[in-house]
Order: structure tokens, then C-alpha cells, then sequence
């Protein structure tokens, strides 16, 4: 299987403002395209997951932490944990890579 990051970004076109589509699904593997426009109200997420920046910078929010961010950094959440990206630029897009059990590696 082979998803670009033009197709994936392609499926977030005329979708009604959708900030996510999901491009590849394996087993416990989804990887979504994510690309948030002026904020970023996601909530915790039940599984693992990695994010890889395509595009954008700005600062990640993971716990109770926060981290800048740039185009090519790997970003690590693990499940059910509070995290967003704020003070994003308008280019911002990320792959998500869920993966593993419900609940996470450490369940």
C-alpha cells in the first residue's frame, strides 16, 4: 500500500472543512492525514499514537508538557493522555499513526 501526501491532503479537499481523513488501515494500524486550521480541539485518544509533521511548526502539547515542533519531527502520545497543537502555522499537517490495543502498550 502507498499513499502520497498530495493524495492524502487531497481527501481533506472540499470535505466541509474536515480536519482528518483516514488514507491507510491494517490490523491495529490506522494512518490518518491531519491538518488542523486555527485550533486544535482534540480530546485524548483511546490507542497509541505517533505523529509525523509533514509541514508547519509550532508548540505540541503532550501532558503536561509542551514541545515546539517543525516539519520532520516525530511526536509520541500515549493513549489517554491530554495533547493538542497551539500556535500552529496555517501549513500544519501531520500524519497519525494509531496503532496497538485499546487502551495502549501499557494496558
Amino acid at each position: 500500500m502507498r499513499v502520497t501526501v498530495a493524495e492524502a491532503l487531497g481527501r481533506l479537499s472540499g470535505a466541509g472543512g474536515k480536519r482528518f481523513a483516514v488514507v491507510l488501515e491494517h490490523g491495529t494500524l490506522s494512518v490518518e492525514i491531519y491538518a488542523p486550521r486555527g485550533t486544535d480541539p482534540q480530546t485524548p485518544h483511546s490507542r497509541d499514537e505517533l505523529y509525523v509533521v509533514v509541514s508547519g511548526s509550532g508548540r505540541f502539547v503532550n501532558g503536561d508538557r509542551r514541545h515546539p515542533f517543525g516539519a520532520g519531527d516525530v511526536l509520541f502520545v500515549p493513549a489517554g493522555v491530554p495533547h493538542r497543537f497551539e500556535e500552529f502555522t496555517d501549513d500544519l499537517a501531520v500524519w497519525v499513526i494509531f496503532f496497538g490495543p485499546e487502551g495502549g502498550e501499557e494496558a
